[in-house]
Formats: C-alpha cells, structure tokens, sequence
C-alpha cells in the first residue's frame, strides 16, 4: 500500500466540549420540564384542594385526621400521575423513535439503530414511577394546607 502521510494517534480520553456542552443542555432543559410540570400539578391540585374544602370539612368533623388528609390527597393525585405515566412513556418513545431518524437524516446521516435502541425495561419503569413522584410532589404542598385547615373554617367556606 502507498503512504497517505497521515498517522493515527491515540484518543486522550477527553471528552469534547461539544458533547460536554449538549450534555449540559439538555440536563437543563430536562430540570426544567420537571419543575413545569411540578408547577402544573401544584396549580392543579391547589385548585380541586380548594373546591373540596367543605367536603374536607366534613370529613374532619367526622374524626379524620391531618395526616389522613394529606394521604387522600396524595393518593388521588399518584394514581393520577401512573396513568399519566403509562400513557406518556409510550408516546414519548414512539415520538423518539420517529424524530431521531428525521433528524439524522436531515442532518445527511444515518442513526445507528443502537442509538435508538435506549429505553430497556429499567428505563420503562422509572420514566413511568417518575410521573407518580412528580404529580405527589407537586401535590405536597396543597396537601398540607389542607391538612392543616380548621374544621370551623371548612365548613363555613361556600
């Protein structure tokens, strides 16, 4: 073979700053999402706390305790957030799995299919127990007024 004078060197082991900074990025834009949606269960569910406040009244005269209050709250708003999650991580997936192609091959390239391949069954179950844990920890606070909210008070809201 003829020599093209070009030699090949060993890879340092540093990652370029590129990947270091679309890392960075889509980090961000992911805390970001949480913390949207972790807004938007805490708007939520203040709002249904605060329509059911003369429900919640009654149900503290009848002997229901603050920690019983948070737990009916949260609960109503878990089983929520597992529909939510086993209905969204199979449509996010599908929309990866139909926008990465289009984007490599917009971008002149093929997308190896192991690239595509990423979510196994770990990733499954957490993205699904991630939608619980973000719509009971949005759901916190409002669970906790309502908890502490006087009987008298409830039962006087109309």
């Amino acid at each position: 073979m003829a020599p093209y004078g070009v030699t090949a060197q060993p890879n340092g082991g540093r990652l370029s700053s590129t990947v270091l900074a679309m890392d960075g990025l889509a980090t961000a834009l992911t805390l970001m999402l949480v913390a949207v949606a972790g807004l938007g269960v805490l708007n939520t569910v203040l709002l249904d706390t605060r329509e059911r406040v003369r429900e919640l009244g009654i149900h503290k005269a009848l002997g229901m305790s603050p920690r019983q209050t948070v737990t009916m709250v949260l609960t109503s708003v878990t089983g929520i957030g597992l529909v939510s999650g086993l209905a969204g991580v199979p449509l996010g997936i599908a929309l990866h799995d139909d926008v990465l192609p289009r984007m490599g091959a917009a971008a002149g390239t093929v997308v190896p299919p192991a690239d595509l391949a990423v979510y196994g069954p770990r990733v499954v179950v957490a993205l699904v127990l991630g939608g619980c844990l973000t719509a009971t920890a949005g759901a916190v606070l409002p669970a906790g007024w309502a908890a502490r909210l006087r009987t008298a008070t409830a039962l006087r809201t109309e």
